[in-house]
């Protein structure tokens, strides 16, 4: 049905979907935000998320390619399905849960939208091809993003980090680069072994590959604080829900609808950048966060420029080979 539409209206629905997907990728840093300043301990934050995720998406397999192809390719190759979930999966959410308690929803979301970028400069440690080309243009993006990052916290620190806020700025950057790494990892792996898995059969899989870490992650909670609260187990529900099934799905969708318009697919992985925006209103109307203010502010514009200078490297003529768009891609729906 969208391939009859009009370029410009596919386009425009593409770009309208993405933004609804930062607004529900947006609530985990909310969300972990709230969970964190109410006494819930990091890991249970973590696992039950992915606890939760699992039993919501098998209904969705059905509809998307099933679960049975899933199944074999893990059986097939159990090791990198373990290892590179719990680097995309494991690491990446449960230092992200952690990094919650440092700051503002705000701070965590631009500090972390710093995987956009981490993606690319991945590559050299990945692949062989060339694909391992790091562009310069793309480079100076991700040092402009970085030093963005390196603004807000500064500025929220009133210019020094003490030592938790460099080990929570250590964690977010490793979480960003921890996420797409992973996913990388594991499609290089599907390329040579020549399974084919579409995007919510590969969420799936390595979602239930991380099953037996996120339940070791679980019991190490259990044990230092006792049963999670019902609150708890509440928000990280829905944390499941918005962003692990809902906002990854809208995100699929949109992509999909513009895969073969390079502009508008910049457009796209542009609307990341919403995340840092709706992060910092749902912090500030629901849990009566301070707005940033001065070099932070200032550090949130110059990451939310990287974002879209970043999407413009996507939307160049240039780019309109599929595996150079791939390559430039962010792992948000990986």
């Amino acid at each position: 049905m969208s391939a009859a539409l009009p370029d410009r209206r596919r386009a425009l629905a593409a770009i309208s979907l993405a933004l609804l997907s930062a607004l529900f990728f947006s609530l985990t840093y909310v969300l972990n935000r709230a969970m964190a300043t109410d006494g819930g301990h990091w890991a249970w934050t973590a696992s039950l998320r992915y606890l939760v995720t699992l039993p919501l998406l098998w209904p969705l397999m059905r509809w998307q390619g099933g679960s049975a192809p899933v199944l074999r390719a893990i059986r097939a190759h159990p090791g990198p399905w373990l290892g590179y979930s719990a680097i995309g999966f494991v690491l990446f959410y449960a230092l992200l849960s952690f990094a919650a308690s440092s700051g503002p929803s705000w701070l965590v979301a631009g500090t972390f939208l710093f995987t956009v970028i981490a993606g690319m400069l991945c590559a050299p440690l990945i692949y062989s091809d060339e694909r391992r080309r790091i562009p310069r243009a793309a480079f100076a993006i991700g040092v402009l993003v970085f030093a963005g990052v390196l603004m807000m916290q500064l500025g929220h620190a009133d210019g020094g980090l003490d030592g938790a806020g460099w080990f929570a700025l250590a964690c977010l950057l490793v979480a960003a680069f921890a996420f797409p790494l992973g996913n990388r990892l594991l499609l290089l792996h599907l390329e040579r072994s020549g399974e084919d898995l579409n995007a919510t059969q590969r969420v799936y899989g390595m979602t239930l590959a991380s099953q037996p870490l996120w339940w070791a992650l679980a019991a190490y909670a259990w044990w230092r604080t006792g049963l999670p609260p019902l609150s708890q187990l509440l928000l990280a529900a829905v944390v499941a829900l918005s962003a692990g099934v809902a906002a990854k799905i809208l995100f699929f969708q949109a992509t999909g609808m513009v895969r073969d318009q390079p502009v508008a697919l910049g457009a796209v992985e542009a609307m990341q950048g919403a995340e840092l925006l709706f992060a910092t209103v749902f912090g500030v109307l629901l849990l009566h966060e301070a707005w940033p203010q001065g070099v932070a502010r200032w550090g949130a514009l110059v990451v939310l420029c990287g974002i879209v200078g970043f999407a413009w490297l996507v939307a160049r003529p240039q780019a309109r080979n599929p595996r150079a768009v791939r390559a430039l891609r962010t792992d948000r729906g990986a």
